[in-house]
């Protein structure tokens, strides 16, 4: 017997907190059995005195301590995470989630923690009936829900999936947070460490199943182009290596509905002429900064002046922040059209935390495609995600002829 709906494991965390207070703002009792839960008491009880009452039960457990674990798991239909970075933190309770069969939902981005996840617990998550849907935030939701809202309406109006769609950040205001910047940090370390790692991060298929690691797509955008069919230049964005194959894995593991053709890309819009070019070579100078090897002494000094794990942007940037995504859609005939995502908060945290929640709820009472296994978001959620992502987690999908 399951006694919540829903526990969020890692309720101090920065973007845990904001889980809390959506769940609690948004929803009552009687809607959602949920509870806090992470292993310092002390800290639970303050973040609960600030944005919920004693209403809230709290629970405690320890990452690394599979008896606690273990208690945790079985109390619930759904364990919502947001301990990062995963791959430290996250092996084991996913593995309980599987043993005991309890749905669990994350943001990681890290997708060499998620190859590993497949490898080891998909085909008992299948066979035990069990949804694991990593990347449940602002990666990679838009992508992967706005490719599945595009190929869905396409295929309803025209009896066709798109051959090549074509995310666009066209628009984009928010904050980093301790967490991510550490999570982040973590990949790029395990890389520069382990070369099948690095493998993993950059095969463009490196989350497909392993006798379907081929196709047309290539490596993520490395470099400054300019794209015609969005009269812009563009840069590399920062969230492509993980959206991308999390784009892919849907249409794989969906027996590639989409079609074995079908092409996915993400990039940053910057701006037509020199004014978009000299933008270009100014944003990648972070990312180039990001992706160095972590002993050196530039990555030494960024460290020092990012944000620590626990801070993260305050509540009037985050309800300032937005996003504004554009999908430039190729049809089968040539025909070309266009489809927009809009959030209105900040990515990685205002509008992250809302994704999140719906997701965790969803798992939990919502009536589902019955998909298993270590499975993405549209895989897992479909329509029922979309809708609740709509009405409730302030995202936009539209199609326009507005460039």
């Amino acid at each position: 017997m399951k006694n919540f709906d829903v526990i969020i494991w890692g309720a101090t965390s920065f973007t845990g907190k904001l889980v809390c207070e959506y769940i609690f703002s948004n929803y009552k009792s009687n809607e959602i059995k949920w509870a806090m839960a992470g292993r310092d008491l002390k800290k639970l009880e303050e973040v609960r005195s600030e944005i919920a009452n004693s209403s809230v039960p709290i629970l405690l457990a320890d990452s690394f301590d599979e008896n606690s674990l273990s208690n945790l798991v079985k109390q619930t239909k759904v364990i919502c995470s947001t301990v990062g970075p995963f791959s430290v933190y996250g092996t084991l309770l996913v593995d309980l989630c599987v043993r005991f069969k309890t749905n669990y939902c994350d943001i990681t981005g890290e997708a060499h923690w998620i190859r590993k996840l497949i490898d080891k617990f998909h085909n008992k998550a299948k066979s035990n009936k069990i949804k694991i849907v990593n990347s449940c935030g602002f990666d990679s939701i838009p992508s992967d829900m706005g490719v599945f809202y595009i190929q869905n309406e396409l295929m309803n109006n025209n009896g066709e999936y798109a051959k090549e769609i074509k995310m666009r950040v066209s628009g984009i205001k928010g904050g980093i947070s301790g967490g991510t910047y550490s999570s982040i940090n973590n990949v790029i370390k395990d890389a520069y460490a382990n070369k099948e790692i690095f493998k993993i991060i950059n095969n463009p298929y490196g989350l497909n199943p392993l006798d379907s690691m081929i196709g047309n797509d290539k490596k993520d955008l490395r470099k400054i182009i300019y794209d015609k069919d969005a009269k812009s230049w563009v840069m590399p964005f920062v969230m492509a290596g993980i959206n991308t194959k999390i784009v892919r894995r849907s249409n794989a593991i969906n027996n590639f509905i989409y079609g074995k053709d079908f092409t996915y890309s993400e990039a940053q819009l910057t701006g037509d002429g020199l004014k978009g070019l000299i933008k270009s070579f100014i944003g990648v100078i972070p990312l180039t900064l990001l992706s160095m090897k972590p002993t050196s002494s530039l990555k030494k000094i960024l460290n020092y002046y990012m944000p620590k794990p626990g801070e993260g942007p305050n509540k009037s940037r985050r309800e300032k922040g937005y996003f504004n995504l554009r999908f430039y859609i190729t049809k089968k005939n040539g025909e070309k059209t266009l489809a927009k995502v809009i959030g209105d908060r900040d990515p990685g945290y205002g509008s992250t935390s809302k994704m999140l929640a719906e997701s965790a709820i969803c798992l939990a009472n919502d009536r589902l495609p019955e998909n298993y296994g270590i499975i993405t978001p549209s895989y897992a959620m479909g329509d029922k995600l979309l809708d609740r992502l709509k009405s409730n987690a302030g995202l936009s999908f539209n199609f326009t002829n507005n460039k």
